[in-house]
Formats: structure tokens, C-alpha cells, sequence
């Protein structure tokens, strides 16, 4: 990070990565980085610290800077200086800037400043929400994940986003961005699995990419967790997925290690699934910091991660345009079980 003194919740993750072919089910698309480049940075965001800036916004407004000719962003949330900063830049010396965000926080005086400076800004105007939270740069970087671009966000929650550059991947964003910005397309209107490169296998490691409601997302991530042999660790905001629930609980019954931390406020909702793993016999805890617990991980078997912007919710699934990536790498998920242990550590049981 910028400032090693602000920013101390997990040095950034730099890390090369390339495939194995799978049978069966979409192909697979092999992608190599460029020799010495680091294709995947992970990073966390540090409740415990007091400042204001050198965070995960520093090192993502810096590639909004050295952007040179596009920049598409989908964004739930916004009111980051850093981040308002380097679009307005970027648009200035020419780079194309493009919006799509959720209109119920259209009204945010930094979006009205992107807008009235000229950039276009789509909101989606209708119930459910534009939950994503990405930025696809120049066609072949990708940074997403849980951390909205606020600054509750990144210096109040517990969070994680990612920068990953990869050609193959920016073009999933790049589609799911355009069915938005140009076909305007939304939610279950734009339900369809379309996703160019569902399976991308870069430097190493076997990247699956989904968009809901496209894609069955749920599906998937209870397939996952029943395969999985030895451990399920979780961290999440909004849990309320029934099949998700069960997929634990049948993982516990099968002799799985079973843990997770849920944030505080969101745990007692109608329909949540806390008491009911509490019941199961889950080591399950709230989080213990006065910002949100909002992650939306799941690391299994300690060598596969699933993270993005998909809360464990029917509203996730059904309504809300979302995006999830599952990364199959033991030194991934390597990291996200460090950020795991430090959240499990200071959560109240």
C-alpha cells in the first residue's frame, strides 16, 4: 500500500497464477500475465485504524490515474474522494469514463459531480439494486469485490477487494457492464448466461466467474460446499439463503470443520440462518467492530475462495445484479484464511 503505516491489515497480495483443464462444462480459457506481473492483488481493509486514506481506494484511484483509454465502472455506492478524484481526472485528459450505479444513491453529492462534470452516469431505477462494486480499466484490469466506495467501507467495515488483470476476465466484466450501460438491462431482465469466459485458467489456477441473477450463483456455491473434504470457514453480511444454510449444515454432519463470523446487525433479520446454524451445532459468531462485517466469503478446504459482491440472500440470487468470482488456489485462500482469523479473533460468540 501507500502508506504501510495506515494501511496494516494484510501486506497486498501479489501473486502469478495459470490452469489445468477441466472436463466437462465450459471451456476453459488459458491466459498468461506479462513476465514479472503480478496477476491478482488482494487486499483487506483495516477497521482497526483511525485515517482516513491509504487504503484500498489509494491503489485503485492510482490505476483510475494511469488509465489511458477507458474506464467502466459499476458502483453501488460512492462518496471516496480518492476514487471521485481520479474520474474526474481521467475524464479530463481524454479517457473514456463511463457509470452505471444504484439510482437510490444517484443523489450523492459526488456522483452529481461526475455527472454535471460531464460523465455519463446510468442509474438502474427500479427496486432491486445495483450491487456490483467494479471498475474495469483499458480492457484488461478488473478490480472487484465486497468494499463499496465509501468511506464506511473502506476504513469503518471488514472488507476485501481485488485487482486482477486478465484480458479474459475484463471482457466478463466489460459484457455485464454494457448489458447494463447500453441495453439497459437490469435484474432479471437481463437473466441469461451469457458470460464470455465463465472458466479462466490464468497462470495457473482455474478462475470460475458468475453474474447473478444470470448464472445460478446459489447453485453453484452449494455444489462447491458439498464437495468440499475438510473445512468451510465463512464471513458474511446478509445471510438468509436457505440452500446455503443446509449446505452447512450438512458439512457439519459430515464431520467438517464449520465456522464463520456474521455482522452483528444483520444476523437477527427475519429469515436469517444465525440461529439456526447457532442450533447445528456451527461455531458462528458476530462480529465485534462498530462498522459492518461485510465480506461475503466463503474459503473451502483452505484452497478455495468465493468472494464478490454476492450476499448469501434470495435478494442476491433473484433481484440484484451481483458478480462472484471462486478462485482454486491454496495461497489465495491462504490470505483470506489469515483475514478470517483475525475477524474470528475479535467477533463475540
Amino acid at each position: 500500500m501507500t502508506t504501510g503505516r495506515i494501511f496494516l491489515a494484510r501486506p497486498a497480495l501479489a501473486l502469478a497464477l495459470v490452469l489445468s483443464a477441466c472436463g466437462g462444462g465450459p471451456a476453459v480459457t488459458e491466459e498468461s500475465s506479462s513476465p514479472g506481473a503480478p496477476s491478482i492483488t488482494v487486499y483487506f481493509t483495516d477497521p482497526a485504524t483511525d485515517a482516513n486514506r491509504g487504503g484500498p481506494d489509494a491503489d485503485l484511484a492510482a490505476a483510475i490515474d494511469a488509465a489511458r483509454l477507458t474506464v467502466d465502472a459499476a458502483i453501488y455506492d460512492l462518496n471516496l474522494w480518492s476514487l471521485r478524484d481520479a474520474l474526474l481526472a481521467a475524464h479530463r485528459r481524454g479517457v473514456r469514463v463511463r457509470l452505471v450505479a444504484e439510482s437510490d444513491n444517484l443523489e450523492r453529492a459526488e456522483f452529481q459531480e461526475l455527472i454535471q462534470a460531464g460523465i455519463p452516469v446510468l442509474g438502474d431505477r427500479r427496486e432491486g439494486l445495483m450491487h456490483h462494486k467494479f471498475v474495469v480499466i483499458d480492457g484488461f484490469q478488473v478490480w472487484t469485490g465486497s468494499m463499496n466506495f465509501t468511506l464506511a467501507s473502506a476504513y469503518r467495515s471488514n472488507n476485501n477487494l481485488l485487482h486482477i488483470d486478465s484480458t479474459r476476465l475484463a471482457e466478463n466484466y466489460a459484457h455485464e457492464f454494457e448489458e447494463m450501460f447500453t441495453d439497459d438491462l437490469f435484474g432479471s431482465s437481463s437473466a441469461r448466461a451469457d458470460t464470455p469466459h465463465p472458466l479462466v485458467a490464468l497462470d495457473g489456477v482455474d478462475i470460475e466467474n458468475y453474474f447473478s441473477p444470470d448464472d445460478g450463483v446459489e447453485a453453484r456455491i452449494v455444489e462447491l460446499i458439498n464437495a468440499a473434504r475438510q473445512s468451510v470457514y465463512i464471513l458474511a453480511f446478509s445471510f438468509t439463503s436457505d440452500p446455503i444454510g443446509a449446505a452447512l449444515q450438512l458439512a457439519q454432519a459430515r464431520g467438517l470443520e464449520v465456522a464463520g463470523v456474521l455482522d452483528r446487525d444483520q444476523a437477527g433479520n427475519q429469515g436469517g440462518e444465525y440461529l439456526t446454524l447457532l442450533e447445528a451445532g456451527i461455531d458462528l459468531r458476530l462480529d465485534g467492530i462498530p462498522g459492518d462485517m461485510h465480506h461475503k466469503v466463503i474459503i473451502l478446504d483452505e484452497e478455495t475462495v468465493i468472494t464478490g459482491s454476492f450476499n448469501f440472500s434470495r435478494s442476491a440470487e433473484e433481484t440484484n445484479d451481483e458478480n462472484v468470482l471462486v478462485i482454486h488456489s491454496a495461497v489465495i485462500a491462504a490470505r483470506y484464511i489469515e483475514e478470517f482469523v483475525r475477524v474470528m479473533l475479535v467477533a463475540e460468540e
